[in-house]
């Protein structure tokens, strides 16, 4: 997986948000991570550090290009991330999910089913839950777009409070903010 045989350098930055502390990662100014607060960032860098096989380095003016966009974004300024993403490596149903993802308008939702369909895979609802639960990049792939069938808001990694914010904040609605 790694580009060279001293591996790659990640950096990131742990910028503060509405929604608890997120953890940006990227790789060649390809963005490879974000994790939320509920996850242990220490485990995040330390599979960052596996995957890319170089060091790992918080670098807060390499990652501004993008912690511009998520403050742009929690302004209410930004509807549509432009951040390059690094992609998944493979071509499989996961990575089909993970790029349909961006297509989901702001302040839309669509369900795992309709997801599936769009997909040509009807019936693959759990599979398109699992895709969003291995979304290495939720927010800029906005996986927090996709609900159950009954408008319920499902599974989330970075906690059901987070996704009912996010959800809100982009109907408009001016949310509590969650509980950390």
């Amino acid at each position: 997986m790694n580009r060279n045989a001293s591996g790659e350098t990640v950096h990131y930055t742990i910028q503060s948000s509405p929604i608890g502390q997120l953890l940006i990662a990227a790789v060649d100014q390809e963005i490879v991570r974000v994790a939320f607060q509920n996850q242990n960032f220490e485990n995040v860098l330390a599979e960052l550090q596996h995957q890319f096989g170089g060091p790992v380095q918080q670098d807060d003016s390499a990652l501004e290009f993008a912690t511009t966009q998520v403050e742009e974004y929690f302004r209410g300024f930004r509807k549509d991330f432009e951040l390059p993403v690094r992609p998944v490596a493979g071509n499989g149903f996961r990575f089909d999910v993970q790029g349909k993802l961006s297509t989901i308008p702001y302040g839309q939702t669509r369900s795992y089913g309709e997801v599936a369909a769009q997909l040509n895979r009807p019936g693959a609802a759990r599979a398109v839950g699992s895709a969003c639960a291995h979304n290495p990049v939720p927010l800029i792939q906005p996986c927090h777009r996709v609900v159950r069938a009954d408008g319920t808001i499902g599974e989330f990694i970075g906690t059901a409070a987070v996704k009912n914010y996010l959800l809100a904040f982009e109907r408009g609605e001016a949310p509590d903010a969650p509980a950390l």
